[in-house]
Parts: structure tokens; sequence; C-alpha cells
């Protein structure tokens, strides 16, 4: 859509952030444990729907398959939105996806903790980036053995990471999903 009339935008961003969230409402976590009758996730260990509580079923295939469709989901929209040359966007589709997660549409506005699709959104957008974050969770994780701590180091360092790399355009939305609960 470059050189695009501007009204061309006024449709297209609404539907890719429409799009991008609806995607980020699927909640593979929980799709796979029923599909492999593993139980409701949200009855099991955290309650939480992803690949951590995953983890906890025993099941470590469920466990990749969920972290890598949760991250994917931030992925495809990220892509989506470059596929349709709205790249000024694309940071905007990852954070839709992101609280599609955090508030799915199939599970009552109720979803997970949204790492996985943060993630997957980040490599899409920097990749450099993202592998920078993916090192500080690597980092804290080894030291303090905590996960979810992890994941907030990582999440708070992202921002900077994109400054680093050449990426600011894509702070904001960054910083949105950083700061979201």
């Amino acid at each position: 859509m470059t050189g695009a009339d501007p009204t061309t935008y006024t449709f297209a961003v609404p539907l890719l952030l429409a799009a991008s969230y609806l995607l980020g409402s699927v909640p593979f976590g929980v799709v796979i444990t029923r599909a492999l009758g593993l139980g409701d996730l949200r009855k099991i260990g955290s309650g939480n729907i992803g690949a951590t509580n995953v983890l906890r079923t025993g099941n470590k295939g469920a466990a990749l398959a969920t972290l890598l469709l949760d991250s994917g989901k931030g992925a495809m929209a990220v892509i989506l939105a470059y596929a349709l040359g709205i790249d000024f966007a694309a940071p905007y589709a990852g954070l839709a996806a992101f609280l599609g997660h955090l508030y799915s549409a199939f599970l009552g506005f109720k979803g997970g903790k949204g790492v996985a699709t943060y993630l997957g959104t980040l490599l899409a957008i920097a990749p450099l980036a993202g592998l920078l974050a993916c090192a500080s969770w690597l980092a804290v994780a080894l030291t303090i053995r905590i996960s979810s701590a992890s994941a907030l180091a990582a999440s708070v360092l992202a921002p900077v990471w994109l400054w680093v790399v050449g990426a600011p355009a894509a702070i904001p939305a960054v910083l949105a999903m950083t700061a979201s609960p």
C-alpha cells in the first residue's frame, strides 16, 4: 500500500487490527491440551493458558507446540501488516494479537500472560532485538531460575534492544505490551 490513497488505510488498518486481535484470541494451549485429552488447562497448575502451564501437564511436545503457536500469533500479525504494505501498523498488529491473547474473545475475555505472543511480535518486528530479549530471558532464568521474573526482565529490556538495533518506531507498541497486566 505504499503511496496508497489515505482512505485505503482508513479501512485496512482497522481490519488488520481486528484480524490480529482475533488471531491472538485463539487459545492454543487450551486447544492442544483438550485435543490430547489432557483436560481443561485452566483447571491445571496455575490455570494459565500458556506453554509453561502446558508443561505442567507433563507433555513437553504439547508445551513446545503451544509456545510455537502462541509466539506465531504475534509474528503472523506483524507479517500480515508487512504483506499488506502497511509497515507502520506492524507493531500495533502485534500489540493487537498480544491483547487478544490476554483478553481472548473465545474465553470470555480472559486469557494468558502473553509472554510467547510478545516474543513472536518482537522477533518479527526486529529479529535481533528479539534474540537479545531471548538472551536476556535466558541470563535471568539461569541466574534465578524463575521463568516469570525472566520474562519480566526480558520485556523491560525489549524497548532498549529495539533502540540499540535501530527500530525505535516499534517502541511505543512494545512499551504498551511491557506495561500490560
